[in-house]
């Protein structure tokens, strides 16, 4: 999410700055990468937000959660029509 804000990405508005209380950093996790980043813990504040989340699926994840490292290099990531 911070890379995404810092770089003006389109579609990812994080309004509420990363800290899990919004829902507009929502993306979908390529399906090569769900083993790496894994989904959110059911009851989890995530899995919170994301089950207000336009459009949420099974790949979805708030990228203010993915904690980005260097095993992550080549993440591939996309953007539900909206974030509201």
């Amino acid at each position: 999410m911070r890379g995404a804000v810092d770089n003006s990405v389109p579609g990812i508005d994080a309004d509420c700055g990363g800290e899990c209380a919004c829902a507009t950093c929502h993306v979908y996790v390529d399906a090569t990468w769900l083993d790496a980043i894994g989904t959110p813990v059911p009851g989890s504040q995530e899995a919170s937000m994301l089950s207000f989340a336009a459009l949420a699926r099974p790949d979805s994840r708030l990228s203010c959660q993915i904690t980005v490292n260097e095993s992550l290099d080549g993440l591939v990531v996309r953007l539900p029509e909206g974030q509201h």
